[in-house]
């Protein structure tokens, strides 16, 4: 119907309609946005088409019968295309401005201009340890080597996370067009996607974007007739969770048994096969291709202080609309579960969010209002992470929410460094130990003196940061471990809800 009012006003030719998959509204019946002035119309029935596209389209006339007011605060900057486009298309991404970031650095700028430009963003590395991409960038430039390597790591693993994903499959050439900054950035002349076999559609499309760009002439040789040249091939990954580590994942691709390396050295000075390598994940990049685009100026207006731009969060558990937010930096956490994803989505009353997957750490009710940042998350005991974000309401058992964050890491450990492959496995004996009623006082505190083991001598972050679940839980919910353990103790008074029906893990 929509096609038919736009042919009928002259108009089909020039306005495009897609169907949103999330526009965050959820009591408005059919709603209808307009682009790029985020006019949002609720409550549309079909004779307000016509009215819409005449006097709103045409005339430039707000509605405000159909009005739907209030600011919505999400910033779409990595999914900025994410149902906009056709991501099978090169043709749609390079009618959305796109790969103008790459011809703007290859035709205007030095690649020490556009490590600058990334300084000047403030973008931080999204895979969750939050290290400046620019220096990132500019270490991997200064080594001198016959060759160098940049590698897309969209192996994204952690339970319940699906932010890469969802950019690789709905804008796949703004990845790829990132990747081609850093080679750029860096002097690599080869790159890899390395994707979890587990996302078919993903790689799919990747590799379609792959081969679109060559055809285009914008992979090969003389990129657009300047002395760049670069190409990019996809490899899979086996779903292994420690393969998200940059040095397992390195050994993956060389053919290896993938497992970390001690570091020193970094990647950015021995990579994959011996060369200076940078690596960074799928949001990151589909970022840079953003600030490539509109300048580093622009996208640091995002966020905080130390903490700039945006994130992506896999909102899941029990909340009402469980979906993928991008908000900017620097918003409470009870905004994103309240007035984007409509709060609890059961009768029972949130109780914690956990953040990071299993590195992460549970957040509290009464720390709700906590602004979303690297370094606010990490005061609370939890961390950024790549991007889940697990919604849990009275029912859940906080014993239960670590005993299954561990029991993860335990079964996705390497093995190869005795803190993590021993201290994971001990802790979570005694973990079951405590939930099954057998525990005692004393086996909390051997839980945290391994807790401190695992920190201060794993070989990588998968054993490093697999006690923040376990410590988190302890110092917020320190009572349904007593209650477990002083059996004589009614559960109830816990908020534990340990039945077959009630459990949640």
């Amino acid at each position: 119907m929509i096609q038919d009012e736009l042919d009928f006003y002259g108009l089909k030719s020039t306005i495009r309609v897609y169907r949103a998959l999330d526009m965050g509204l959820y009591n408005k019946g059919v709603c209808l946005q307009l682009l790029p002035s985020r006019v949002t119309y609720g409550g549309v029935s079909g004779p307000d088409i016509r009215h819409i596209i005449k006097e709103s389209l045409r005339g430039g006339t707000i509605l405000e019968d159909l009005l739907v007011r209030g600011s919505d605060p999400q910033e779409r900057i990595v999914l900025r295309n994410c149902g906009q486009i056709d991501p099978d298309s090169i043709e749609s991404y390079l009618r959305a401005d796109g790969y103008s970031g790459l011809v703007r650095s290859l035709t205007e700028m030095t690649p020490e201009e556009v490590i600058e430009e990334l300084k000047v963003s403030g973008l931080r590395g999204r895979g969750g340890a939050g290290f400046p991409t620019w220096i990132k960038w500019s270490k991997t430039r200064e080594p001198q080597a016959d060759r160098k390597f940049v590698i897309c790591n969209a192996d994204e693993g952690d339970p319940g996370a699906f932010m890469d994903r969802s950019v690789l499959e709905g804008d796949p050439h703004a990845v790829l067009e990132g990747l081609m900054l850093s080679a750029y950035a860096i002097g690599a002349d080869k790159g890899f996607f390395y994707i979890r076999a587990e996302y078919p559609l993903a790689v799919e499309r990747v590799q379609r974007a792959i081969d679109q760009a060559r055809e285009a002439g914008l992979l090969g040789e003389n990129i657009l007739g300047t002395d760049f040249s670069f190409d990019a091939e996809v490899r899979l990954g086996a779903g292994a969770f420690v393969c998200g580590e940059e040095t397992a994942l390195i050994a993956s691709i060389e053919g290896r048994r993938g497992s970390p390396e001690p570091r020193p050295p970094y990647p950015s000075v021995k990579g994959l096969w011996g060369k200076p390598t940078s690596i960074n994940n799928v949001e990151t990049l589909a970022a840079a291709s953003a600030i490539l685009e509109k300048g580093g100026a622009w996208y640091s207006g995002f966020g905080t202080e130390k903490s700039r731009g945006t994130k992506v969060f896999a909102v899941t558990g029990k909340v009402r609309n469980s979906q993928l937010v991008e908000v900017p930096m620097g918003i409470p956490i009870r905004t994103i579960i309240e007035d984007i994803c409509g709060g609890a989505g059961t009768e029972s009353p949130i109780k914690a969010v956990q953040t990071g997957g299993p590195s992460g750490g549970v957040i509290p009710l009464q720390h709700m209002d906590t602004a979303v940042s690297y370094e606010s998350l990490q005061s609370l005991g939890s961390i950024m992470g790549s991007g889940g974000m697990l919604v849990m309401d009275e029912k859940d058992c906080m014993v239960d929410v670590a005993k299954f964050y561990l029991n993860f890491c335990v079964d996705e450990s390497c093995g190869k460094c005795a803190p993590c492959r021993v201290g994971g496995f001990q802790m979570l004996q005694l973990l079951e130990k405590i939930h099954s009623g057998e525990g005692s006082m004393d086996d909390i505190e051997a839980i945290r003196q391994i807790c401190r083991c695992m920190q201060t001598a794993s070989l990588c972050g998968l054993g490093q940061t697999a006690p923040n679940p376990v410590l988190s839980t302890l110092k917020y919910f320190n009572n349904e471990y007593i209650a477990l353990i002083e059996k004589d103790k009614p559960l109830a008074k816990a908020g534990l809800d340990l039945s077959e029906e009630g459990a949640s893990w």
